[in-house]
């Protein structure tokens, strides 16, 4: 609101600038009879007079009449309603629409049908299917044909025909098959094999493709070259991942320091140590390449030289220098799962009735239960042996030899080589023996020696053919190019 007192506006300008129209609710020079009528009392001025009390009252007036006519302050004003969507016109809004896959969305949907559609009785059969599949764990070459809807007899057929060039069961699980399904007759039958190639080997690829009527078969071979893969480089901070900045496999570099580890300790290698790896490799001529298990573990570090092969003596294999000198192994596995009932020394002998020196300690354990070689080894003698009943002596390395008495069954015959671990016999009670127990022995230089006492270390030694045969193979690998 203006005040009585406030001042005219006028146009910007000069000397001739043009008064405007007096303020809002002011008196104008002709406002005729209603020139002293004040439309715009001003409440916050000459409280209690006349001006001032009609004002109060207008503003109430104003104030009762829009409140008459309001439709209600309290209660929500109704708005129309669109009406729902349905059939053709929901349909062709909803194609049109952005909805989420978890609410069922289909956008891109082709408009709604109009008038000029007519459904077709049946739907027209494509000419052929091309499609991939794969053999699955567990499953034969056939079955994966059948998944793919092949004809259980005509897959049978292709597995024949497949196994004529290559054994179906070196076919990995997980190979791929791309097969080519033509036209049948009609729905009610599968559809028959037009073409079928796969990778049957990493050197061997088989297609099999329907000329005139019956499917034929071709191999294409495929050029490998086998030439192992070396890898050399320094150690720095990180063996491993110098290693595999190199190029070397990650399954190989764990290998590799087992490999060396079985030697010396791997914490003692220093940043300047030089490390040579040698893997299996294959490259396909079509661009694949495999590797395999690692052939050679190197290391020099300073002037020691270490050189590993793995080889297999004696039906184990493990990693030998370039002497022939294979893996430590320390300690004996305990020979049967039981408890002692004697130990080494004189003792009262309870079936001959005195005093008598016993030359080794007991086990006792349930009838049958397997008995283990606590130490790879040489049968030496299998077979019955007086008071010892079934009886079984192994000669280790050393000069050292240990005895198992009182089996009830033999596992194994003299000359046989052992390792540590395997059953040569079951628990008996043969010979001088008051029940099921182990009697057993240990010799050094053919004499009895107290079992508790003895915690001999074996390694493996390769001599004669079998040293000359490893030499040969380590020389033909170092010759490796390097990467």
């Amino acid at each position: 609101m203006y005040q009585h007192g406030s001042q005219e506006f006028s146009l910007g300008g000069g000397a001739g600038a043009v008064a405007l129209a007096p303020g809002f609710g002011q008196r104008g020079v002709n406002a005729g009879r209603f020139a002293d009528l004040d439309l715009t009392v001003d409440l916050g001025a000459r409280i209690g007079s006349r001006e001032w009390w009609r004002g109060l009252a207008t503003l109430g007036a104003l104030c009762a009449a829009t409140w008459a006519l309001s439709p209600g302050l309290m209660r929500p004003m109704p708005g129309a309603v669109p009406q729902a969507l349905t059939g053709a016109q929901a349909e062709q809004a909803r194609s049109q629409s952005f909805t989420p896959l978890a609410y069922g969305a289909n956008s891109g949907r082709r408009m709604a049908a109009t008038d000029l559609v007519r459904p077709l009785a049946e739907a027209p059969e494509r000419p052929m299917i091309e499609l991939s599949a794969a053999i699955g764990d567990g499953s034969d070459f056939a079955d994966a044909l059948e998944r793919a809807g092949v004809a259980s007899n005509e897959a049978d057929q292709v597995a024949q025909m497949v196994a004529s060039a290559t054994p179906l069961a070196g076919i990995a699980p997980g190979t791929r098959l791309d097969l080519r399904l033509g036209r049948r007759a009609n729905k009610h039958m599968p559809r028959p094999l037009d073409a079928l190639a796969f990778r049957a080997r990493f050197d061997l690829r088989i297609e099999l493709a329907r000329v005139n009527g019956a499917l034929q078969l071709k191999s294409i071979p495929i050029h490998v070259d086998y030439t192992p893969l070396r890898v050399e480089g320094e150690a720095g901070g990180s063996l491993y991942r110098a290693a595999r900045a190199a190029g070397a496999p990650a399954h190989a570099v764990e290998t590799y320091l087992r490999a060396i580890g079985s030697k010396m300790s791997v914490s003692t290698i220093g940043s300047g140590a030089h490390f040579d790896l040698i893997v299996e490799q294959r490259r396909a001529e079509t661009g694949e390449v495999e590797t395999g298990k690692l052939l050679f573990a190197g290391l020099q570090q300073g002037g020691k030289k270490l050189q590993l092969l793995e080889w297999n003596a004696g039906g184990r294999t493990e990693w030998f220098d370039a002497a022939g000198v294979g893996e430590k192994r320390a300690g004996l596995t305990r020979p049967v799962a039981g408890y002692q009932t004697s130990g080494f020394g004189m003792r009262f002998h309870p079936l001959l009735g005195y005093n008598r020196f016993h030359k080794g300690i007991d086990f006792g354990a349930g009838y049958g239960s397997p008995i283990y070689a606590v130490a790879d080894g040489v049968v030496n003698f299998a077979g019955r042996h007086g008071g010892h009943g079934n009886f079984v002596q192994l000669r280790h390395g050393g000069n050292m030899g240990t005895g198992y008495a009182h089996m009830s069954r033999i596992a194994v015959s003299a000359g046989q080589h052992v390792r540590q671990g395997q059953v040569i016999g079951y628990v008996g009670s043969t010979g001088l023996s008051t029940g099921p127990h182990l009697h057993f022995e240990v010799y050094k230089g053919g004499a009895a020696i107290n079992p508790k006492a003895v915690n001999f270390v074996t390694t493996s030694l390769l001599s004669g053919e079998q040293l000359r045969a490893f030499r040969a193979k380590l020389a033909g690998l170092l010759a490796t190019p390097v990467r």
